[in-house]
């Protein structure tokens, strides 16, 4: 009996033994289980850092556009200032013919203003001069020069005067008619465009008296334009292999292409200027007409092609505080905000020196609108992708 009750209270204390040792691993099981769920959270959350979720619909409604980066060709730039000009031969200086007071043939006269081949623009009157009007003096003189002359002719061809009688007549009416202002009417002398342009500047005001020779207007044809780039000494041994240029105005964001425009590289200079120490180099151009002489452009000159570049769209890029970034597309609704080192543009593109390669897809309209989403972009829980 006793041998019984032996037997009974070992085989209790195993039980009880076995249950603690039970509990003991599940309770470690547990741990390990919540372990390694905190575990795959944790790498769930790093293998997505930094992913921007953009929905289809939002690329529709943003023109998303997205280019595959390869390596291409790229030409060297020299990124300078520059000024557009007219050329020297579709640009007059209109003067005046004879000295008095300028009145307006119409209610105006302003820059800018269109102007067709014999446009009267102003009058020059001398009528309430205090030795009378030049200008109608002269017309006296002709009328009376042209009289006589006509007569000579008759004269001398029946022999009545002397031939030397007869070139003295002839000089004096060749004097009065170079002397004859083109146009006269009541209102006195008119002055009028020689060209088909616009009014690039204006010399007088209503009321103004000028002299003979005295500037009045400046008319423009604007059909052809000069790109005068200034150019620092430094870049001097590359200005034989310039190519060509693009240039942006500062009043707008457009990019103008030489090469689009029937440019062409007139000249450099072989010297540095004394006051400037900056070169200067010419192209001329065909004007598309929205493009204003006088206004200051940022220069792209155009210098030797580069082989096997990576270059991006401008309009890819962003940039904050000094660093810039583009957008990588990961996956269809998927993108990724990289960092990346530029180099020189030619306004159009970009050279890229790290943080692409080959086979990544780049944003390149739309920048904008991802840049905005990706603070507010969630991944999905559960969402997974291949990397």
């Amino acid at each position: 009996m006793r041998k019984y009750s032996c037997f009974l209270f070992s085989a209790f204390c195993i039980a009880i033994m076995g249950c603690h040792s039970m509990k003991k691993d599940h309770h470690v099981h547990e741990h390990e289980h919540e372990g390694m769920e905190e575990h795959d959270l944790h790498a769930g959350e790093k293998e997505h850092a930094g992913e921007i979720l953009f929905h289809e619909e939002q690329a529709q409604a943003a023109g998303l556009e997205v280019m595959t980066v390869s390596s291409s060709s790229f030409t060297e730039v020299i990124n300078v200032s520059g000024q557009i000009q007219p050329t020297p031969d579709n640009e007059i200086t209109v003067v005046s013919g004879s000295a008095g007071v300028v009145d307006f043939v119409g209610n105006y006269l302003t820059e800018g203003m269109w102007v067709k081949s014999g446009t009267p623009l102003v009058t020059v009157s001398a009528k309430n001069m205090v030795n009378g009007d030049p200008s109608v003096a002269a017309e006296v003189e002709y009328e009376s020069a042209l009289r006589e002359y006509e007569r000579a002719k008759s004269l001398v061809a029946d022999r009545l005067i002397s031939q030397e009688e007869f070139e003295q007549i002839r000089l004096r009416y060749e004097k009065a008619k170079n002397a004859r202002p083109s146009s006269v009417t009541s209102l006195g002398v008119t002055v009028s465009s020689p060209i088909e342009g616009y009014i690039k500047k204006v010399y007088i005001k209503k009321g103004d008296y000028v002299d003979v020779g005295q500037p009045v207007v400046v008319v423009s044809r604007d059909k052809r334009l000069q790109l005068r780039a200034e150019v620092s000494e430094k870049y001097a041994n590359r200005l034989p292999a310039l190519t060509g240029a693009n240039f942006k105005p500062s009043y707008g964001d457009t990019l103008y292409k030489l090469s689009d425009l029937n440019g062409r590289l007139i000249s450099y200079g072989r010297a540095v200027d004394d006051n400037s120490f900056y070169i200067p180099v010419i192209f001329d151009f065909d004007n598309r007409g929205d493009i204003i002489p006088g206004s200051y452009v940022e220069v792209f000159l155009l210098s030797l092609p580069l082989m096997d570049v990576i270059a991006v769209p401008v309009s890819a890029l962003t940039e904050e505080q000094g660093l810039h970034f583009v957008y990588v597309q990961l996956e269809k609704e998927i993108f990724k905000k990289q960092e990346v080192r530029i180099g020189l543009s030619d306004g159009e593109r970009v050279r890229i020196l790290s943080g692409l390669k080959e086979g990544d897809r780049v944003v390149t309209k739309g920048t904008y609108q991802v840049k905005l989403a990706a603070t507010a972009s969630v991944i999905p829980e559960g969402h997974s992708h291949a990397h």
